[in-house]
């Protein structure tokens, strides 16, 4: 499913009828930053929108995109992330996958899903397989970060946390939407933002110069309680998924907390 910043923009402008976003200065040979809506407390109720972020830059080829793809699909139905869901208030979540590449090319693999169950979140992962690739270019990750943020204001959910997913092989950003100004605009509207940082050489490697666990930190993440995971190698890399899924989807700390919750459940 193909969706662009045109169309973004024209489904913000419905939302927009409260105060216009400020605007942030630009950076040399950068774009604007868009007007961003109004949050929509509207809609669905469910306990998370999460926006799964995935890189598809010239780095990564067709077959790490599908490697990629099948990492979240495994790991979405995997029974600790139902059980995770399961334990919402409302028991249920809003999920969508895109893949960025550079500032024109940010794509919906899967648009907004509601996830309560087994057979929503396979039937998710088999759309996630089965759409070709899409996103292509140089990295624009201020650009990539804006546009999950106007999915998240444009929907017709109303999320009680609302999260990106970033995942990525580099923290670089050459043009588009300036990074910092992105980061800020999504922190400012209550919107979390983790990271996955591809380390591993069959995934397009660790980067030379810098280290992107650091600097993933330092510059993409933002909000409270945000964190970054790493995948060391592709074993580790369906781990590191399912890890960072719990984590956002439970809204807890680390596995522990997890357990004991789902324990005390149980008990209940």
């Amino acid at each position: 499913m193909r969706q662009t910043f045109s169309a973004l923009f024209l489904a913000a402008a419905v939302f927009a009828a409260g105060p216009a976003a400020a605007q942030v200065p630009l950076q040399l040979g950068d774009e604007p930053m868009p007007e961003i809506p109004p949050q929509n407390r509207s809609g669905t109720p469910v306990d998370l929108e999460l926006v799964l972020l995935a890189d598809a830059t010239g780095s990564i080829d067709d077959k790490e995109i599908f490697f990629q793809r099948q990492g979240y699909a495994d790991a979405l139905q995997h029974p600790d992330i139902l059980s995770a869901i399961s334990l919402g208030h409302d028991g249920r979540i809003a999920v969508t996958y895109v893949e960025w590449g550079d500032a024109s090319s940010q794509e919906v693999v899967v648009p907004w899903t509601i996830i309560d169950g087994q057979g929503a979140a396979a039937n998710f992962a088999e759309a996630l397989m089965e759409t070709p690739r899409m996103a292509f270019g140089r990295n624009a990750i201020g650009s990539a970060i804006t546009f999950a943020h106007l999915l998240i204001e444009s929907n017709n959910i109303n999320g009680f946390r609302r999260v990106i997913d970033f995942s990525g092989d580099s923290a670089n950003s050459w043009g588009g939407v300036p990074l910092e100004a992105a980061r800020q605009a999504a922190i400012g509207a209550d919107i979390v933002i983790n990271g996955l940082a591809i380390l591993c050489r069959a995934c397009s490697g660790r980067p030379v110069f810098y280290d992107l666990e650091e600097a993933y930190r330092r510059d993409i993440i933002g909000g409270p309680a945000a964190f970054v995971v790493t995948a060391d190698d592709m074993e580790s890399f369906a781990a590191a998924v399912r890890k960072k899924l719990l984590l956002e989807i439970a809204g807890v700390p680390d596995e522990q907390t997890f357990r004991a919750r789902l324990a005390q459940a149980g008990a209940e």
